[in-house]
């Protein structure tokens, strides 16, 4: 004889299979999420460099962290190269959304300032025309992007950006400030966008330091408040070991709660030019694994 179920042991069963069901459907959620998350991570080690190009008397490093939330990466880079008669070529960006997407066209902005840096007469000119070459593809982001060009014989830095956070400059003697200059609108948002280039002199045991808006600025704090904060660091470190100024600098982005993610560049003056050359190639590299 087939035992009688009650009505509330059914609803009980019920339950049981509904909350089954529910926990297959959330685990095979959660693998789905699992593979996009590695897909980006793949993704954006395969983008960013491994590490900076260095000079005889520049050292470089730099740093990557990813978001906190959603997916584990998102459109913060940086970059380094050789420009032609051995000029050295920086940039620092930032995709707007995090994402495989955001990954993804982090790469072609990225790819098009490298692109277009060897032939272009400034780094206004490259924001210019990386601008027009993103506008080309369809696509529906833009990115913040600042680039500078370094002469290793007059220690001469030519910058522009592009809707970009100001970078921040120190002197071992205590002087120290944020470079504030005139920039143009993001990169993907307009055709024909102006960039101006400011122009300025890498002090003797000086560092200059590039970062994106993922340091600075955290849920309920201003990214001014942060800004002071990186200036500080970059004041502290000035001179030294670009290693560890930039782990320093990204410690700001710890203090501040950030959640989005955050990239850092540091270029440091350890010794005066070498006088009336010009080196071929960079004889050194600094740098820090995403």
């Amino acid at each position: 004889m087939t035992p009688h179920r009650s009505t509330r042991s059914a609803s009980a069963d019920d339950l049981l299979a509904r909350l089954g069901r529910l926990t297959a459907q959330a685990k095979e959620g959660a693998e789905f999420h699992q593979a996009r998350v590695e897909l980006a991570e793949a993704l954006q080690r395969e983008i960013l460099p491994s590490s900076v190009p260095a000079l005889p008397g520049l050292r470089t490093a730099a740093r990557y962290a990813p978001a906190r939330h959603g997916l584990s990466v998102g459109g913060d880079w940086y970059d380094g190269f050789l420009l032609p008669e051995g000029a050295l070529g920086f940039s620092i960006g930032d995709v707007e959304g995090h994402d495989v997407e955001a990954a993804a066209f982090m790469g072609q902005v990225r790819i098009a300032v490298r692109a277009v840096a060897a032939a272009a007469a400034d780094p206004g000119e490259v924001l210019s025309r990386a601008n027009d070459l993103l506008l080309s593809v369809e696509n529906d982001l833009f990115a913040t992007c600042t680039f500078l060009r370094f002469d290793p014989v007059t220690w001469e830095i030519q910058s522009a950006r592009a809707g970009h956070v100001p970078a921040v400059w120190a002197t071992d003697d205590g002087r120290h400030g944020l470079t504030e200059d005139e920039g143009g609108l993001p990169l993907g948002m307009l055709a024909e966008a102006h960039y101006p280039v400011t122009r300025r002199k890498l002090a003797a045991a000086g560092s200059f330091v590039l970062i994106t808006d993922g340091v600075v600025e955290g849920p309920a704090f201003p990214i001014e408040a942060g800004l002071e904060r990186v200036a500080e660091a970059v004041r502290a470190g000035a001179g030294g070991d670009p290693g560890e100024l930039a782990a320093e600098v990204m410690k700001v982005a710890d203090s501040t709660g950030h959640v989005d993610d955050a990239a850092v560049l540091v270029l440091s003056h350890a010794a005066a030019p070498p006088a009336g050359r010009r080196p071929e190639r960079p004889d050194g590299v600094s740098g820090g694994t995403p």
